[in-house]
C-alpha cells in the first residue's frame, strides 16, 4: 500500500493505471449494486483511489475509507466543508460513521 502525501495530484501519481478500468461497481452486502463511477473526465481521480482500495482492500469497510481520505488529501477537507459536492468521499464519510462496508468490483474491457 502506497503512504499518502497531503498532496492528492501526488497520491495520484503512486496508484496502478486506470486505462484499461471502464467503471468501479460498488455492491452493498447483499451484493446488489449500490453506485457506480465511470472512467470519464472528472471522475478518474476517485476512479483510481477507489481501483486501488479494490486491489488493496477486501472491503470499503472503516479501515478502507480511512485510508482512502488520506489519499484524497486536500479534497477531503474541501468535502467536510461542503457536503454533496464530492460524494464519492461523503459515501467514506457514511462508512467511517456506521455505514454498512461496500464491495467493490472493478470492470475492465
Amino acid at each position: 500500500m502506497i503512504v499518502p502525501t497531503a498532496s492528492f495530484a501526488k497520491n495520484l501519481q503512486l496508484l496502478p493505471p486506470i486505462e484499461n478500468l471502464v467503471r468501479v461497481e460498488l455492491t452493498d452486502p447483499a451484493g446488489d449494486i449500490v453506485a457506480t463511477i465511470e472512467n470519464q473526465p472528472g471522475k478518474q481521480g476517485a476512479l483510481a483511489v477507489y481501483q486501488y482500495l479494490g486491489q488493496n482492500f477486501d472491503l470499503v469497510n472503516s479501515d478502507a475509507a480511512t485510508h482512502a481520505l488520506a489519499v484524497f488529501a486536500e479534497h477531503t477537507e474541501d468535502a467536510k466543508n461542503r457536503p454533496g459536492a464530492h460524494p464519492n468521499i461523503d459515501r467514506l464519510f457514511a462508512i467511517i460513521g456506521g455505514g454498512a462496508p461496500l464491495g467493490i468490483r472493478l470492470v475492465t474491457d
